[in-house]
């Protein structure tokens, strides 16, 4: 199978998406798939094979991300089809969307999108000057228009499956969590990043990882950490990541008096440095109401940390089984009496150590990817069966 994959992220632009897109195209071609990826141009990236970069222009108000040029996507056409690509699989909702739609109907390509983010949960952190309840409804327009144009959604969750069902999206759905691999955790050095931070093995750390931005609710786990002290007083919080929220949160943790014992480390390198930030941490918490999936929580599991993290929308799937995991009650003071309750337990806390260890084995990238291919098939097929006309430049998948 030949995959097209369209972005208007990654890398270097770090996030969710980004790491989603790398472990699949990474698992297909280990198994001898072919997959291009078609995504912006960002200063200082590099050439590699397979990936094609489209030029780019910045973001008013907005400094990470790009927005590709429509009309050179459009124009890599001739490209595209002596590439014998089987299937367009769009990554993103804006430049990418359009393209892959657009390209898909000249070429006879079936078009399949991974649906990523919660936008309707997501927009308002962005544009406050519109009330939420209008963002909410032109997400759910525009995510529901964008859908019912493809021949099939891929969503990293049953929560967010339930969601666009309930936007009225008509599209085939299936349900393909991304994974992680592996290979890259369970090895890390919890002693020297600890030393990294001036702080000794007897210190307790609980760790947030991932993008410092309104959607994450870091503002909640700095209230939760600030109930957690008056129980555990030389619990640090570290928070890993970068984002527009960081001057925010600096000064909540300020207001709260527990800014000496709270780290904000920035973005570590995802192969290099993370695993031993995971590993360096007592216990992994995580707040977000909005993600999608939460392979933060997976990652942090693969280094055995027990995870305390509120079961809503997309971490759900992983949290619901309660193995490896404490799910509070979506309050600070009862997130801060599970996470000290885990804390201060040494044989519930090995518990859940060894029961991470075992559980995350079956969240494995290749696993996942193995799933990802068959669905894309189905969809495939279904799409073939329902256009029996429409011209297809290779054969079917199998």
């Amino acid at each position: 199978m030949h995959i097209l994959m369209l972005s208007d992220v990654y890398f270097p632009r770090i996030n969710g998406v980004s790491t989603s897109i790398e472990t699949f195209r990474q698992e297909f071609q280990a198994v001898g798939d072919q997959v291009t990826l078609m995504v912006p141009d960002y200063p200082g990236a590099t050439e590699e094979e397979g990936i094609i970069r489209i030029p780019s222009h910045r973001i008013p108000f907005d400094p990470e991300d790009r927005r590709m040029e429509l009309g050179t996507i459009l124009a890599q056409e001739a490209l595209i089809r002596r590439m014998k690509v089987d299937v367009i699989h769009i990554q993103t909702p804006f430049i990418a969307h359009y393209a892959g739609v657009a390209l898909g109907k000249k070429l006879g390509i079936p078009c399949i999108e991974t649906y990523h983010t919660l936008f309707e949960e997501y927009l308002h952190h962005y544009i406050h000057f519109v009330p939420k309840y209008l963002l909410r409804q032109f997400a759910r327009l525009f995510s529901r228009r964008q859908c019912n144009a493809l021949a099939g959604v891929i969503v990293p969750s049953r929560a967010m499956a339930e969601t666009l069902a309930a936007y009225g999206i008509s599209a085939p759905t299936r349900v393909v969590p991304t994974g992680i691999p592996l290979a890259h955790f369970g090895k890390g050095d919890g002693l020297a990043f600890r030393a990294r931070l001036g702080l000794g093995p007897e210190v307790p750390i609980a760790l947030f990882v991932g993008r410092v931005a309104g959607e994450k609710n870091i503002g909640f786990l700095l209230e939760a950490h600030r109930h957690a002290l008056n129980q555990i007083p030389d619990l640090h919080l570290v928070v890993a990541g970068e984002g527009p929220a960081l001057a925010s949160l600096r000064q909540q943790a300020e207001t709260l008096g527990t800014a000496d014992k709270v780290r904000f480390v920035g973005y570590l390198h995802r192969r290099d440095e993370l695993p031993s930030c995971y590993a360096a941490a007592n216990a992994f918490v995580f707040a977000s109401r909005t993600e999608t999936q939460g392979l933060v929580l997976l990652e942090a599991m693969a280094e055995g940390i027990p995870v305390v993290a509120l079961s809503i929308m997309g971490t759900r799937d992983i949290l619901e089984p309660g193995r490896g995991a404490l799910s509070p009650a979506d309050n600070p003071q009862d997130f801060a009496d599970s996470l000290t309750g885990l804390l201060r337990n040494r044989e519930l806390h090995q518990s859940l150590s060894a029961e991470a260890r075992t559980y995350v084995q079956e969240w494995s990238a290749r696993e996942c990817a193995e799933r990802l291919r068959q669905a894309l098939a189905q969809l495939l097929q279904s799409h073939m069966n329902s256009h029996p006309q429409t011209p297809c430049t290779s054969s079917p998948v199998g």
